[in-house]
């Protein structure tokens, strides 16, 4: 009897069970089953892409940028594929033997089984079913797929004949397409085993912490068990009835020879040996010894849900993430978390309501390394009126969710800086800079207004006051200098420059001015606007790299489950200022850090002691804002980019004071010498003459 006139067979003879087989009533009347005919239960001739190209829920895991340090797992359903081949053979047995001992007889359905299953419902009115493992499959598959709404994925399920005539002839059809290995494969893939584990793989590590090509007789028995009855998994539920059904498919195995009556008792004596692992699922649960990751997965999670590659909206990016089976590389690296974590405690420990919150960026490529703050990832109850202390999950190193940032004081002063070079001043442009200057600038009332004018003064007249250019009067930091050159090229210009570099205005009244009075913005220069450290890391990382910004991301490389890179992983870099500007820039930055510009021309810097201990070329800004409200230290060499502002992110009242810069320049130095401990040394490539000077360097007034 060939295979087809089976079939055709089959599906007439049987249709009148199918009430039995789904609804465990008793058999539709003849007349009924003749009137379906035998057209509408012939086998499809395609398959729906859930059949054809199965796409079952799995975890995606995030991984450290070694691509092995697992930082976490998302997931509906614990699961991630193998190959039939990595299952262990016992295993494969064990599922046959329980589920459908005929499965490699039939053609996805089981005449013989089917017959019985309607035999015994109408004698006995039991509810005894007669699903092969490829009907199962065909459920399981149509089910589970990610691609469908809720809705479809009910319908997939639903109790009635319609539903089992179409498992029936998607069964048939999927056994003429693909081989019965590929099916059971498919099957261990997809099966629920209880205790959240979905597929071979994740319950072998469930229940065992091992693989499934290395499961027991035993082990494999246990599981296959559990397929029937997943309530009964020893872990949650009952681990005597999960013991009986360990039994039971022991027996069934000896039964159909697939293993020894001697194998199968010794099996059945076996103590159930469980070592659970939990897989981890979302931030929340980064390994314990590594909380500080939390705050990195917090703001990959942001990342990864303003990509449109994943979904029209957010809540299908979620879906992708959770059901796509991605392996995402980040750009964490444990090692530089690990000392920046340590270095943000030491200039603020976990006791005080005060943050630290500091990014460590990669200039090139815009690769996020570390995100550190010293507080504890996690939604335990604070003290009245703290929302982040000592707990939260608050993105206070990069900003959104209701963190608008901290001002970042004078290191904004590299915009005026940049955007002056770009306008054609060279760096050795002079002014001589009063104590107090006097701008167009209009400002309402207060101590740095003059008139209705906005009059800033520098902070130490003794230091600060005299003739500057742009090495100098960036490396003391002098206010009066910079205030004169944003009139010389537009505050507009500079608020443009910030936003080129990477600057988003969070905070709805910075997001206004930039938009509608930015021409009138004087102070924007000495920042006063919200940034974050991760936007302040991203920008001068931009100088570093010789005009070349790159948008910060958390990943390496995003792999689908077919092993194909994907594009949305990729680095989103573009050049947005002249490589001669952007080296008379980084000049010009290592003024204040200590070390020496390329024509010697740095005399003095707000952190001098930054560039002894480092002992390589470096280059940076401090800032203080208003009665040092909040303090910020940048610094970066070719090869690294470190921002860190202290500020108290529940009370803005609460002044940090100018003592904690120290510390903040200890801490950034020692994180880009541990970071950089086994790189070459890198010097910075000299501006040309054009941008450093003017050609018969006259002196420049107002």
């Amino acid at each position: 009897m060939n295979r087809a006139y089976l079939d055709k067979m089959f599906t007439v003879v049987l249709a009148g069970v199918l009430a039995g087989l789904a609804l465990a009533a008793a058999a539709l009347p003849a007349a009924l089953v003749f009137g379906l005919g035998v057209k509408n239960l012939m086998p499809y001739t395609v398959l729906p892409e859930a059949l054809k190209t199965p796409q079952p829920a799995q975890r995606s895991n995030l991984y450290a940028n070694d691509g092995r340090t697992l930082i976490t797992s998302f997931y509906v359903e614990d699961r991630v594929d193998v190959p039939v081949g990595e299952v262990a053979p016992v295993m494969r047995d064990a599922i046959v033997a329980a589920e459908d001992v005929r499965f490699y007889e039939h053609h996805g359905v089981d005449v013989r089984g089917v017959a019985r299953a309607f035999t015994a419902n109408r004698r006995e009115g039991t509810r005894q079913g007669a699903s092969t493992l490829t009907m199962q499959y065909v459920r399981n598959a149509l089910a589970g797929d990610p691609r469908l709404t809720e809705e479809q994925r009910a319908a997939a399920t639903e109790i009635t004949v319609g539903r089992k005539i179409r498992e029936m002839r998607y069964a048939l059809t999927l056994e003429r397409q693909v081989g019965k290995d590929e099916i059971l494969g498919r099957y261990l893939n997809i099966a629920y085993f209880g205790a959240g584990a979905y597929g071979i793989a994740a319950a072998s590590t469930r229940y065992f912490s091992t693989t499934p090509d290395r499961l027991t007789l035993a082990q494999a028995a246990l599981l296959a068990g559990l397929v029937r009855s997943p309530a009964d998994d020893p872990i949650n539920g009952d681990a005597d009835a999960a013991r009986q059904r360990r039994a039971y498919v022991l027996d069934r195995m000896v039964e159909t020879g697939r293993a020894s009556a001697a194998d199968a008792e010794a099996a059945k004596a076996t103590e159930l040996a469980l070592k659970p692992n939990t897989t981890p699922n979302d931030c929340a649960a980064v390994p314990a010894d590594h909380n500080d990751w939390g705050f990195f997965c917090d703001w990959f999670t942001q990342w990864w849900n303003a990509q449109p590659a994943f979904g029209e909206n957010v809540d299908e990016r979620q879906r992708t993430l959770r059901r796509g089976g991605w392996k995402i590389v980040s750009s964490l690296d444990p090692d530089v978390q690990a000392k920046a974590s340590e270095q943000v405690r030491e200039i603020y420990p976990e006791t005080i309501a005060r943050a630290a919150p500091t990014a460590v960026v990669q200039p090139g490529t815009g690769r996020v390394l570390a995100m550190a703050v010293n507080r504890t990832y996690g939604t335990a109850a604070n003290p009245a009126g703290q929302q982040n202390y000592p707990n939260t999950v608050n993105q206070l190193v990069a900003g959104g969710g209701g963190i608008t940032g901290y001002q970042a004081g004078s290191t904004f002063k590299l915009f005026t800086l940049l955007a002056a070079l770009e306008a054609g001043l060279p760096l050795d442009t002079e002014f001589d800079a009063p104590r107090v200057y006097v701008t167009q600038y209009p400002v309402g009332a207060g101590p740095a207004s003059c008139g209705g004018r906005w009059c800033p003064e520098n902070a130490n007249t003794h230091w600060m006051d005299g003739d500057r250019d742009m090495w100098d009067a960036f490396g003391r930091s002098v206010n009066t200098y910079f205030a004169w050159l944003t009139e010389r090229v537009g505050a507009d210009r500079v608020v443009e420059m910030a936003q080129r570099l990477g600057i988003v205005f969070r905070a709805p009244a910075d997001a206004r001015m930039a938009r509608e009075g930015a021409e009138s913005w004087g102070p924007f220069t000495l920042g006063v606007s919200a940034t974050t450290p991760l936007d302040l890391a991203g920008a001068y990382a931009a100088v570093a790299a010789e005009g070349t910004w790159c948008r910060p991301t958390p990943v390496v490389s995003i792999i689908d489950p077919a092993g194909r890179k994907v594009a949305a992983g990729d680095t989103d870099c573009r050049q947005v200022l002249d490589t001669e500007v952007a080296r008379a820039a980084a000049d010009a930055s290592r003024c204040p850090v200590g070390d020496q510009s390329m024509y010697r021309r740095c005399d003095g810097g707000t952190a001098e002691e930054l560039a002894p201990g480092l002992r390589r070329p470096v280059a940076g800004k401090t800032g203080s804002s208003e009665r040092n409200a909040t303090e910020t230290v940048v610094a970066f060499t070719p090869q690294l980019s470190v921002a860190t502002i202290a500020a108290n992110p529940d009370d803005p009242r609460d002044a940090v004071g100018g003592g904690v810069q120290k510390r903040q320049i200890a801490a950034v130095g020692r994180i880009l010498a541990w970071s950089l401990r086994d790189e070459p040394v890198r010097d910075f490539v000299p501006p040309g003459q054009a941008v450093a000077f003017q050609r018969t360097s006259p002196r420049t007034g107002n």
